[in-house]
C-alpha cells in the first residue's frame, strides 16, 4: 500500500480502555492512528499504545490535549494533519464521570463532565471538518453511552453529557452528508474495562444481572463497532448499543 493510499483515524482518550483497544484495531486494519490523551499521568500508557501500533507496521503519533479547551483541540489537530495529511476517521472517546446525586453535584462536577465530554466533542468535530468537507469523505463515530438512552441514577451530568453526543451526532450528520462524511454513535453497556472492575463485586453483579446476555462486554467488542461504522458508505445519524441486550 503506498503512503498515499494509507487511511488515518484519530482516536481521543486513546491510552487506556475502550479508546486504545479500538486504536490497537484500527492499526491491526492498517489504519495509521493519532492517539490523543488529557494528562501527563497518561503519557506513559499512551506512549505504550503508540508502540503497539508501531508494531503492526502502522504510523502512531501519541499527543496530550485537554479537549475541553478549544485552543489545544485546534493545535492537536493541526498536528494531525501536518504528520498524516489527512483524517479519514474521527473516533470522539474521551469522557470522565463525577458521579452524585443532583441534589448534592458541585457547579465543578456540573461543569467538567460537561465541558470535556460535550463540548469536547464539538471542539474536534469542529477541528477537523475543514479537512473531511476538502477531501469530501470523512466518517465521525462518538462513543454515546445506555445511560445517554436510558438514564442513570448519580449520572445525571454523564447522562446528559452522553445523550447531548447522540443529538450532536444526528445534528452533524445532517449537516455534512452531503459532502460524503458519515456521522453516527456507539453506545456501550456495561463493559469490563478498569472502571467496571473498580465498581465491587456487588454492585457488578446486579449490573450484570440486568443485561440479557448475562456479561459484560468487551473493549474488543466495542472497537469491532467503531471499525464496522467507519467502513460503511449508506449508514448515518444511527445510534449503534453494544450492551448485550441491556437496553431492550
Amino acid at each position: 500500500m503506498s503512503e498515499s493510499d494509507r487511511k488515518s483515524v484519530l482516536v481521543t482518550g486513546a491510552s487506556r480502555g475502550i479508546g486504545r483497544e479500538i486504536a490497537l484495531r484500527f492499526a491491526k486494519a492498517g489504519y495509521d492512528a493519532a492517539i490523543v490523551y488529557s494528562s501527563d499521568a497518561s503519557k506513559d500508557k499512551a506512549d505504550e499504545v503508540a508502540s503497539l501500533i508501531s508494531s503492526c507496521g502502522s504510523k502512531a503519533l501519541a499527543l496530550k490535549c485537554d479537549v475541553s479547551k478549544s485552543d489545544e483541540v485546534n493545535a492537536m489537530v493541526a498536528s494531525v494533519l501536518d504528520a498524516f495529511g489527512k483524517i479519514d476517521v474521527l473516533v470522539n472517546n474521551a469522557g470522565i464521570t463525577r458521579d452524585g446525586l443532583l441534589m448534592r453535584m458541585t457547579d465543578q462536577q456540573i461543569d467538567a463532565v460537561l465541558d470535556a465530554n460535550l463540548k469536547g466533542v464539538l471542539y474536534v468535530i469542529r477541528a477537523c471538518l475543514p479537512a473531511m468537507m476538502k477531501a469530501r469523505s470523512g466518517r465521525i463515530v462518538n462513543l454515546s453511552s445506555i445511560v445517554g438512552l436510558h438514564g442513570n441514577p448519580g449520572q445525571a451530568n454523564y447522562s446528559a453529557s452522553k445523550a447531548g453526543i447522540i443529538g450532536v451526532t444526528k445534528s452533524i450528520a445532517k449537516e455534512v452528508a452531503s459532502r460524503n462524511i458519515l456521522v453516527n454513535a456507539v453506545a456501550p453497556g456495561a463493559i469490563d474495562t478498569d472502571m467496571f472492575a473498580s465498581l465491587g463485586d456487588k454492585i457488578r453483579e446486579a449490573i450484570v444481572g440486568t443485561i440479557p446476555l448475562g456479561r459484560p462486554g468487551t473493549a474488543a467488542e466495542v472497537a469491532e463497532a467503531v471499525l464496522f461504522l467507519a467502513g460503511q458508505t449508506y449508514i448515518t445519524g444511527q445510534v449503534i448499543q453494544v450492551d448485550g441486550g441491556m437496553g431492550i
